[in-house]
């Protein structure tokens, strides 16, 4: 455990915020394989099965995230605060109740594919599998949930290093399943699926066991196992706030996809090349921001109006620093990460595209890494509202910008419109805090 309401919030922010770092790496890592091996081994009807399942899945991700969030706030705010029994309360409430509705939602998302696959219009040539895929995925949702919910106890505590493990774990046991069942067995994409479900499963049990033996001032008590209403309501509206949040991005990307779509094919692969870029970009920069929220909760509980404004200063310091390096490189090494993505005809236009593109993102950088250092504020302060209406202007702006610049200046349009976002997003939080601070007396 961590306990950030003493000691130097420099060291507190850093070790906290590297092993989620790593563990969001390793997820993109994780995809990443599965798909290749998807694609590899059994062919592009699984690579397109699954491209067409992963965004559905996304959104029960999103929620499921969204609600574990909420409550890390609040059991980070107990944690801080040395109320040990509202902390177990938490997690139990959010363990029963999340349970309840993941279960609902896998059975009601298997009776539903049918009807999924046709509004996306699935090919017929892949339905069949496709719904196969989608169903034992959404089997799956429960444990993916319980992971998470555990998860999120541990980072309320301080403990980041923990669920890196079980990640970690959970990425190798996968992909060694796949090797072996499917690329040396031989064996289709219910297996593929099913492997899935097996290492999310196995994740969630070691979080079990691991909390029950190590983390007992987690663990809730014979008589603490039931929902409590006064809890449920807080740990929604969180939860249900930053769901929505996150909704909002892929809706944004789509959008944008579209406007990328209609500048035809190099200009389509370049913009899939940068996104992988600008994933690997964004990532350290959230994972910060959630160091800050914890940060901040776990202070907030403490009533230490101090520490909160220091610590906040010292993350945003923190995600500048991380721009600097994560700016030059892009800045320096734009050239030759695209050319891995790319390879044959009509590869140097592709790159070129996509240099383009990262040589504004590089300096635009600086601003997401601004924004969510004050998303991570405004979280952790349990102001999930505010968060809701920062992203949905960013988003919104972002994605009718790029309808006007887009189709007149192609890639380098899509960058501008983001940094357009960003800025408005900066013109609405940054005022908000000082009110904010004065409001609380920070």
């Amino acid at each position: 455990m961590r306990d950030m309401t003493k000691g130097a919030p420099l060291g507190h922010l850093f070790l906290y915020a590297v092993p989620l770092l790593l563990g969001n790496w390793l997820q993109l890592a994780y995809n990443a394989v599965d798909s290749i091996i998807a694609g590899r081994f059994i062919g592009q009807e699984a690579l397109a099965a699954e491209g067409v399942a992963g965004p559905v899945m996304n959104l029960v991700i999103l929620a499921i995230s969204g609600l574990c969030i909420g409550a890390g706030v609040l059991m980070s705010e107990a944690f801080g605060a040395k109320k040990t029994e509202r902390l177990k309360e938490t997690l139990a409430t959010t363990l029963l109740f999340g349970a309840l509705l993941c279960c609902a939602a896998a059975a009601a998302g298997c009776l539903a594919t049918p009807w999924i696959l046709r509004w996306l219009a699935v090919p017929d040539d892949i339905f069949a599998i496709t719904g196969i895929y989608l169903r034992i995925t959404f089997l799956g949702a429960p444990f993916t949930f319980f992971y998470n919910a555990l998860a999120a106890g541990l980072k309320s505590v301080g403990d980041s290093k923990t669920p890196l493990k079980f990640l970690a774990f959970s990425a190798v046991l996968n992909a060694t399943l796949d090797l072996v069942l499917i690329g040396g067995l031989g064996f289709g994409i219910v297996c593929s699926a099913v492997t899935t479900v097996v290492a999310e499963a196995a994740s969630a049990l070691m979080a079990a066991v691991y909390m029950a033996r190590r983390v007992p001032e987690l663990c809730p008590g014979r008589g603490q196992w039931r929902i409590r209403r006064e809890l449920l309501g807080p740990i929604l509206h969180c939860g249900s706030i930053t769901a929505l949040q996150q909704a909002v991005q892929p809706i944004c990307k789509v959008l944008i996809q579209g406007q990328v779509n209609a500048l035809g094919v190099g200009a389509i692969a370049a913009f899939n090349a940068v996104t992988r870029v600008d994933d690997f970009a964004f990532t350290p920069e959230q994972s910060i921001a959630t160091a800050i929220m914890t940060y901040i909760a776990q202070n907030r509980g403490a009533r230490q109006p101090e520490r909160i404004r220091r610590g906040f200063a010292v993350g945003l310091r923190l995600e500048l620093g991380y721009w600097l390096l994560m700016g030059s490189a892009t800045l320096l090494l734009r050239r030759p990460i695209l050319a891995l993505f790319v390879a044959g005809e009509g590869a140097d236009a592709v790159v070129a595209l996509g240099c383009e593109y990262l040589g504004y993102m590089a300096l635009f950088y600086a601003l997401p890494a601004l924004t969510n250092g004050f998303q991570g504020f405004y979280r952790g302060m349990g102001k999930m509202t505010t968060t809701l209406i920062g992203t949905c202007l960013q988003a919104g702006l972002r994605a009718a910008l790029a309808a006007v610049l887009a189709p007149r200046l192609g890639l380098p349009g899509i960058a501008l419109a983001c940094a357009f976002g960003w800025c408005v997003m900066l013109a609405f939080e940054v005022p908000y805090y000082f009110y904010t601070c004065k409001k609380r007396g920070l």
